[in-house]
């Protein structure tokens, strides 16, 4: 679990990409925060539906913990036009060489392995959500972060 006095699971690899709206993330700009850095398959697909309008849903009280970032292999105008349809307010980057997907081991035979990766503020992976289901990842995260001390 993610407590403080857990050992780390070891550096979460670097990252640089655009965002829906343009804007580059990199993994230093979350240093000294929590992140939720979260791999799903393909945007307007039913189960990223759910899993992102569940972050959507619980936002205002995750972002008191965590920062939200999804990943997945569509372009930036793909990644806009889901977050516009869906209203999410967190960050989408887009990874159409998959760069950031094979980092975290997180690449399927076509897309990417639906996976959340719960990083420290030092950079390390805390938590890895290898199994995922869509409907109610966000409350699960919850859990964790209300029961270990994060």
């Amino acid at each position: 679990m993610i407590g403080m006095k857990q050992k780390p699971l070891g550096r979460a690899p670097n990252f640089s990409a655009h965002d829906q709206n343009g804007k580059i993330h990199t993994l230093s700009e979350y240093k000294g925060k929590w992140l939720l850095l979260y791999f799903y398959p393909k945007d307007n697909t039913p189960g990223c539906i759910k899993e992102a309008c569940e972050f959507r849903d619980h936002y205002r009280e995750l972002q008191k913990r965590v920062e939200i970032v999804g990943v997945s292999g569509q372009s930036q105008n793909s990644h806009a036009n889901f977050a516009s349809k869906f209203n999410l307010p967190f960050p989408l980057l887009a990874d159409p060489e998959k760069k950031i997907i094979k980092a975290y081991g997180t690449d399927g035979i076509i897309l990417a392995k639906r996976t959340t990766f719960l990083i420290d503020p030092k950079g390390n992976i805390a938590k890895i959500y290898p199994k995922v289901d869509p409907k109610v990842h966000a409350r699960d995260i919850l859990r964790d972060l209300n029961t270990n001390m994060l």
